[in-house]
């Protein structure tokens, strides 16, 4: 019944991927040199027998024993995400938090069935997709072991197929457990594509992205799984709710929007309609180097406000570039690319580059291919090292973890009028934690998606705290920046959700009113809370009501 057995249960990915030791001295040898000392050998990880699990709390009823699990590995496999504080508390073999049970259900029948005897029984079920949440957002806190009778994971990896091809409207019926690489091999013979890349892609499915208003790699224009969802289903404590297929809708709030972003709180999500595009034929992609990131920062702007729409426009300060092989330490870079099913793409890479040349930036060697015409001698090193340092970036930060670090990174949106201001504020409160608990440490950042109001800045700290502090420095940076975030106008995450960690950070974002009408929708299909509880919104439950 246990599915991904080839998963790690400490961290991210694969259980057979090693980073390779060339890359990882190269890490160590940069980190070491910046940071003032020489770090410490690794940690060993844990193994299944030794962690600390207790035992589940309650025999899994009848009415699920052809679904659900108590099996240690599935346990231990469900009870983390992929953030930092995860892969510490998961590398110390703290697995105390695991559900009790774990539910791999085969249809949207069994859905139903899940939910009515959660319902019935007061149990907590916490949706999971690919298991890459990096906010808490699918882990079981001790206020939810405390006031329900029992925690249960639920699976969808089983619900995994292309159900439905609408050529016409070039939509997709898509079952919500399907992982990036299942869902684009299955669009793949009908010529299609989503088209949405996120960095946990080989590791996440299209509900999880949906629940979490997830966002692509692509920079312009569709940014976010938002802009390609057309309709769903979502099965709740109070029955099934399905919006409706339609290319636009003014009638009242949009009920797609309310669901978007529910997080397993309202629901769990069973299939959608996705809008898909033609396999692309035609891309050209170039690497431009800046004197400083504010220039780059200007040409960003200028890109964002042109019309281009660029598939890629990854704006990379020195020190990450450098570290990932892609700079040269001393200018930083804007790796550039556009794309296109129907036409050359050489022209508007053209225009790009002369708009960034006029602001001072330097391009490399432009890389174009029209259909199965490339030219063999263009190449764009920066940029092809890049995308391989970005595939790969998880797994060196569980080593960096495993080396004492404190190894983690946190994303906004801004305007382009605020992002000075922004800038400066959070790098001041990342680097006071940083000084004080560090004596110093690496702050980076990139644009990872470019708007014509505004950028979404996402930052890097690399730390090395006293021995056992790894959680509490990065807590204390995570606050300190939080803090910031919200204090300078910008928002608590552009794509990382809102989980359990950045709560309360969320609640001040959006204010008292508009998170009781959150909340009354949750009161509305899951009138008991057992629905991931304490994610996204306050628990409605609390110690007392246990039965």
């Amino acid at each position: 019944m246990t599915l991904h057995q080839d998963r790690k249960i400490w961290g991210w990915g694969l259980s057979t991927y090693c980073v390779p030791p060339p890359l990882l001295d190269v890490a160590r040898a940069f980190l070491s040199a910046r940071l003032g000392r020489e770090l410490p050998p690794p940690r060993p990880v844990p193994t299944l027998d030794a962690l600390t699990m207790p035992p589940p709390v309650r025999a899994i009823p009848s009415e699920l024993a052809d679904l659900a699990t108590t099996d240690r590995f599935a346990r231990a496999l469900h009870t983390y995400g992929k953030s930092f504080r995860d892969v510490v508390r998961a590398l110390d073999g703290d697995f105390s938090c695991a559900p009790d049970w774990v539910a791999f259900p085969k249809s949207e029948a069994d859905l139903v069935r899940i939910l009515a005897l959660a319902d019935r029984e007061h149990v907590a079920v916490i949706p999971f997709g690919g298991g890459s949440s990096v906010v808490g957002g699918i882990t079981a806190d001790a206020e939810t072991r405390a006031s329900y009778s029992a925690v249960l994971s639920l699976d969808l990896g089983h619900l995994n197929q292309l159900l439905e091809v609408d050529r016409a409207s070039r939509c997709v019926r898509v079952q919500a457990g399907t992982y990036g690489p299942a869902l684009e091999q299955q669009l793949r013979p009908h010529g299609y594509t989503l088209r949405h890349y996120p960095q946990s892609f080989e590791f996440s499915t299209v509900g999880g992205w949906i629940a979490t208003r997830a966002g692509g790699h692509f920079a312009t224009l569709y940014t976010h799984i938002d802009d390609l969802l057309q309709s769903l289903r979502m099965v709740t404590p109070q029955g099934i709710v399905e919006t409706r297929r339609l290319p636009g809708n003014g009638a009242g709030p949009e009920p797609n929007r309310l669901l978007l972003g529910s997080e397993g709180a309202l629901g769990v999500i069973s299939e959608a309609w996705l809008r898909v595009q033609d396999l692309p034929r035609f891309r050209a992609s170039c690497t431009v180097r800046f004197p400083s990131f504010a220039a780059g920062a200007a040409a960003c702007q200028r890109l964002s406000q042109s019309g281009l729409y660029p598939a890629n426009a990854r704006l990379i300060e020195r020190d990450e570039a450098l570290f990932m092989g892609a700079g040269d330490g001393e200018t930083h870079i804007l790796v550039l690319g556009f794309e296109s099913a129907l036409e050359s793409q050489k022209d508007k890479l053209h225009s790009a580059l002369s708009l960034c040349t006029a602001l001072g930036g330097q391009p490399g060697r432009p890389k174009v291919r029209d259909e199965d015409h490339a030219d063999p001698a263009a190449s764009d090193e920066a940029a092809e090292q890049w995308k391989q340092s970005f595939v790969r970036a998880p797994y060196l930060r569980d080593e960096l973890c495993r080396l004492g670090l404190c190894c983690e990174t946190f994303e906004t949106c801004t305007t382009w009028a605020n992002f000075p201001r922004l800038d400066a504020a959070v790098r001041a409160a990342a680097q006071a934690v940083l000084d004080a608990e560090c004596g110093g440490g690496v702050l980076t950042c990139r644009f990872t998606h470019l708007y014509p109001d505004g950028p979404a800045p996402y930052y890097t700290v690399i730390g090395l705290p006293q021995p056992g502090q790894q959680l509490a420095v990065w807590d204390a940076v995570k606050a300190a920046v939080s803090q910031a975030l919200i204090d300078c106008g910008a928002t608590i995450t552009h794509h990382h959700a809102v989980g359990k960690d950045h709560r309360r950070f969320y609640e001040r974002q959006v204010g008292p009113l508009a998170l009781q009408m959150v909340l009354g929708a949750k009161r509305a299909v899951d009138p008991l809370g057992i629905m991931n509880p304490g994610t996204l919104v306050p628990a409605l439950c609390s110690p007392k009501e246990k039965t």
